[in-house]
């Protein structure tokens, strides 16, 4: 059993909505909320359950009621001062959370069935073994008591991308025997160098208490470590989320009992104790019912690498059944990122402007840039880890595989029905089609197809189920991929309205005028190459001026070939180049300055194309696309709203390739479907494809995470005129057989 304080998650006014319940308890995964009135006293209950047996029974539904209309007034509950075992008689296989209430049936905490693995509770933030690291910096007494390099030290830890800034809080002369500067001589010389340190750098509880408010400004959540219970008095007041003990205190059983009756999240360092030590500290907490993360430690400054004994905290984990996490003395900050990638989900540092300053902390702190580049390496080291579980190759090695692995191939002609002989079949790069592992199949099967030397094998050589294309019909207008080599092939399979050919910047030196040889009752849409020769990647963007003046010629050369296409297609009346227009990175994300920076540029060098008679429109994008075999960052068309103000200052529309824009949302947690409803109205043509987590693009449908129904409706209410591609990708191989798939699942939806 957990209790917490931190019901703001759980609760609503009776009087908001049926629908801000639902998104309430969609908000906390927890499956319920708690509905109070205006003076905080508890009034109902409602779960996702009650909800689902009201919508079954409802003869109209109206989500925009008051929640009281269908809360459960029947409920049980308990007063907040109850006794731990009869709160815990109270649960049953139906009841695994029960309101606690003040004498005035005010809600003041909750108890729950939780495991305490499942994470802690900081404020709106979930520390648990699924979330991210929970980074802390510590402060403490490294202002020296001096109020504006506090403040310095929030600003940097802000910009650091910690979670977390932490402080200490002592009451002298309720914490030290000795306190009057006369005595100090009496005592050892290391208490004697500690209350003189602290006697002259404490701040003042309401300096304190500044700060936490400052940081709180700063979007950063402020922890303390009160050091006795005058302290911690100070702390409840001011309603801090939660308390980080410190090593001194953890055998110190009635502070912590004091500590764990505030009923806040506790963050434990377990420093200087035995093992033993720490075991009946556990035990305490859990008899307590409080909610704790348990931190490996060694409390010596500094530490030395040898006694770390970063191991110990699978131990610790063992031990208390719960989140742990690393405290760092040691110098650098490498240890810190081995502790994550054991598995500590909290880390703890020391964080000062100058180490040469006086006090033990200073020389195990770190710089503020150092603090920030720990924490740029916490996170590199989180997604570096993985699931562990699954061996997955992720898009970069899909592509890779596709440049420089092998195939199987046919070294001669075969007729269809004809034996498939050893000798007929031979290894060579690329690795297009089916991989070499799978040549004892294809020996003395029956080919499918007829086959011309060079042709590669693919794994529908040695399926039962044959893919191939056939006339579709949509209610918009439809195209497919083509190149200059492969589209008359394709235009014999399939009804398309449109051809889009995507090119390669070899395909625009090549004589393409030798493939048209009649006009077609078509429309047309061309691709621009991303890349050029020279490893130039295509950004209007660029603030290098020769960069961008040569991305100014090559997008102008593609207008110029799209203009001499258009009399070979009768319906084109002023054909669309899709074009990612550019906003590259190679080191991280630009800030929003940076951003705003990009697209002026790039509005100067769209003004700067002669594109009369075809229509530029840029393409939507992902936070991390891969070129040449690695992956960079994008930072312009990948948010829905700046987007959408440039298309409007610049008169463009839009190109939606909606596996892109659903990994920026995955990415960023943001709703693709209000990205879509953003997008929708200046969208003039749409890539469809599926899409993963942050950067798997362009998979078949129903193949990853696109809610492909709730995206159609959007768009046909929306932009209804808009065309559109497949654009699975590999899609083309095998005779464009990923196409086809993914055109038979899009009719089926009746796109």
């Amino acid at each position: 059993m957990i209790i917490t304080k931190n019901i703001f998650s759980y609760c609503i006014s009776s009087d908001d909505s049926i629908y801000a319940a639902l998104s309430k308890i969609d908000a906390n995964a927890e499956g319920f909320v708690f509905c109070i009135d205006n003076a905080g006293v508890l009034e109902g209950i409602l779960t996702d359950g009650d909800f689902r047996r009201w919508l079954m029974k409802a003869k109209y539904v109206d989500t925009s009621r008051p929640v009281r209309d269908i809360a459960r007034q029947e409920f049980v509950a308990a007063p907040l001062l109850s006794s731990r075992e009869k709160i815990l008689r109270l649960f049953s296989k139906k009841i695994r959370f029960i309101p606690l209430l003040d004498d005035r049936r005010r809600l003041v905490g909750i108890a729950r069935r939780r495991n305490l693995a499942e994470g802690i509770l900081i404020g709106d933030l979930l520390i648990s073994d699924h979330a991210p690291v929970f980074v802390i910096a510590e402060i403490g007494i490294n202002h020296n008591g001096s109020l504006p390099r506090a403040h310095r030290l929030i600003d940097a830890v802000r910009e650091s991308g910690a979670n977390c800034v932490k402080f200490q809080m002592r009451n002298m002369h309720a914490l030290y025997r000795n306190v009057a500067e006369a005595d100090l001589t009496g005592e050892d010389l290391g208490p004697q160098y500690t209350l003189n340190l602290l006697s002259r750098f404490e701040l003042l509880p309401e300096q304190m208490l500044e700060l936490f408010d400052y940081s709180h400004q700063a979007g950063l959540i402020p922890l303390c470590t009160p050091w006795e219970s005058e302290s911690l008095k100070i702390l409840e007041a001011h309603d801090m989320a939660a308390y980080k003990v410190a090593s001194a205190d953890l055998t110190n059983h009635p502070f912590l009992e004091e500590l764990a009756r505030t009923y806040k999240p506790l963050i434990v360092s377990t420093g200087m104790s035995t093992e033993a030590e720490i075991e009946q500290s556990v035990k305490l907490l859990k008899q307590l019912g409080v909610a704790y993360a348990l931190l490996h430690c060694n409390s010596t400054y500094p530490v030395p690498f040898k006694d770390v004994n970063l191991r110990y905290m699978h131990r610790l984990k063992e031990m208390g059944d719960c989140v742990v996490g690393y405290s760092g003395h040691e110098r650098g900050y490498s240890v810190a990122l081995a502790a994550v990638s054991m598995g500590a989900k909290i880390i703890e540092k020391h964080i000062t402007e100058d180490k040469t300053l006086e006090g033990t902390d200073h020389k195990v702190s770190l710089l503020p840039q150092e603090f920030k580049a720990m924490v740029e390496g916490i996170r590199e080291v989180e997604l570096a880890l993985g699931v562990g579980d699954v061996r997955q190759m992720s898009q970069g090695e899909l592509m890779n595989r596709s440049n420089l692995a092998k195939s199987l191939i046919i070294n001669c002609d075969l007729k269809e029905g004809e034996i498939i002989e050893p000798n007929m079949i031979e290894i060579k790069s690329p690795g297009r089609g089916l991989q070499p592992n799978y040549r004892e199949e294809l020996i003395g099967s029956v080919s499918k197809r007829n086959m011309v030397k060079g042709d590669f094998f693919y794994p529908t050589d040695i399926q039962k189920e044959e893919i191939n294309a056939r006339k579709y019909t949509f209610s918009r207008s439809w195209g497919v991929t083509v190149r200059w080599h492969d589209f008359k092939d394709i235009l014999c399979k399939t009804n398309p309205d449109f051809l889009e050919f995507h090119l390669s910047f070899k395909d625009m030196d090549e004589d393409y005028m030798k493939y048209f040889d009649q006009v077609y009752d078509l429309d047309l849409k061309v691709h621009s190459p991303d890349t050029f020769a020279g490893d130039h990647l295509l950004d209007l963007s660029n603030p290098n001026p020769d960069h961008r003046k040569r991305s100014i010629r090559e997008l102008q050369r593609v207008v110029d070939l799209t203009r001499n296409l258009k009399q070979f297609f009768r319906r084109a009346t002023r054909p669309m180049i899709i074009c990612s227009l550019g906003g590259f990175s190679t080191d991280g994300l630009l800030i929003a300055d940076k951003v705003k920076e990009r697209y002026e540029i790039m509005e100067d060098s769209l003004t700067q194309i002669d594109a009369s008679g075809v229509e530029i429109i840029g393409q939507t994008l992902p936070p991390f696309p891969w070129y040449f075999g690695g992956q960079m960052y994008l930072n312009l068309f990948v948010h829905a709203d700046d987007t959408v103000a440039f298309c409007e200052a610049n008169q463009l529309r839009l190109c939606y390739d909606i596996s892109h824009s659903k990994l920026t949302c995955n990415y960023f947690k943001t709703s693709f479907q209000e990205f879509t409803a953003k997008v929708a109205p200046y969208v003039a043509h749409m890539h469809i494809a599926d899409a993963s987590g942050v950067d798997g693009e362009g998979l078949q449908i129903h193949e990853g995470e696109i809610d492909f129904p709730a995206f159609i409706a959007e768009v046909k209410a929306q932009c209804p005129d808009a065309s559109f591609i497949p654009e699975i990708w590999q899609g083309h191989k095998n005779d464009g057989e990923g196409f086809w798939v993914a055109l038979e699942h899009l009719e089926a939806m009746k796109f």
